[in-house]
């Protein structure tokens, strides 16, 4: 019996291994139209009655203003550049942070992970699959097209997914098109796109702007990420 259910399990190992591979072979070359969160937002609206349009246009990043490009690093992953999808230093400060809660030290390659092939969650399963799927876009799609990647379906405001679609919304402009300090603010919200706006900017929102407008002076401009 043994015998039988290892052989069973090996088999499934393998299946999704190759499957897995394929799906990320696949997304490097095709754009990225739906993840697992924008669907949750979606019932979410509907069951609360309310609008469950979705807002995402999918930009290349060539078409992408690289205030914004820079804008994501400086703000979620100043290592992202250097890092191999984990960023060791940040992992071990926030788990010796006297805190009862950890505070969360997710790479960009590693939030892309989770927001295109797997679901919400805090299982050590999840935490797995977030670890694989990490390691095999950075093999696969490199650095340029994990940042593509995540300027399009990163939740960026209500219903909205994606730096040109908020662009769109709250600036009325296409991303090519953002300035720095507009760029620094869509930044400024992404710890909680629910909770903060981009065209109502609070005190909070306002002080963050700045800040990661002058982290990216400090990183030295558009230079910083020019050789990804």
């Amino acid at each position: 019996m043994f015998r039988i259910f290892f052989a069973i399990f090996f088999k499934l190992v393998m299946y999704f291994v190759i499957l897995s591979v394929l799906w990320v072979v696949v997304l490097k070359v095709v754009p990225v139209w739906v993840t697992p969160l924008m669907l949750v937002r979606k019932v979410e609206a509907s069951r609360e009655g309310e609008s469950s349009k979705i807002y995402h246009d999918w930009e290349s990043y060539d078409n992408i203003s690289r205030e914004a490009a820079l804008a994501v690093v400086a703000s979620e992953d100043q290592n992202f550049p250097n890092h191999w999808g984990f960023d060791f230093d940040q992992i071990q400060d926030a788990m010796s942070e006297n805190r009862k809660r950890v505070r969360g030290a997710s790479t960009i390659s590693q939030q892309v992970a989770k927001n295109v092939f797997l679901w919400n969650g805090r299982s050590y399963i999840r935490k797995g699959l977030e670890a694989y799927f990490t390691v095999l876009i950075e093999l696969i799609w490199g650095k340029k097209r994990i940042l593509e990647v995540y300027l399009n379906v990163a939740e960026m405001g209500k219903m909205t997914f994606g730096v040109e679609a908020a662009s769109q919304r709250f600036y009325g402009k296409s991303a090519k098109d953002l300035t720095r300090y507009e760029a620094a603010r869509i930044a400024a919200v992404l710890p909680n796109p629910i909770r903060f706006s981009i065209k109502n900017p609070s005190s909070y929102v306002q002080g963050r702007t700045s800040k990661i407008a002058r982290q990216m002076r400090a990183l030295g401009g558009q230079k910083y990420i020019a050789d990804l």
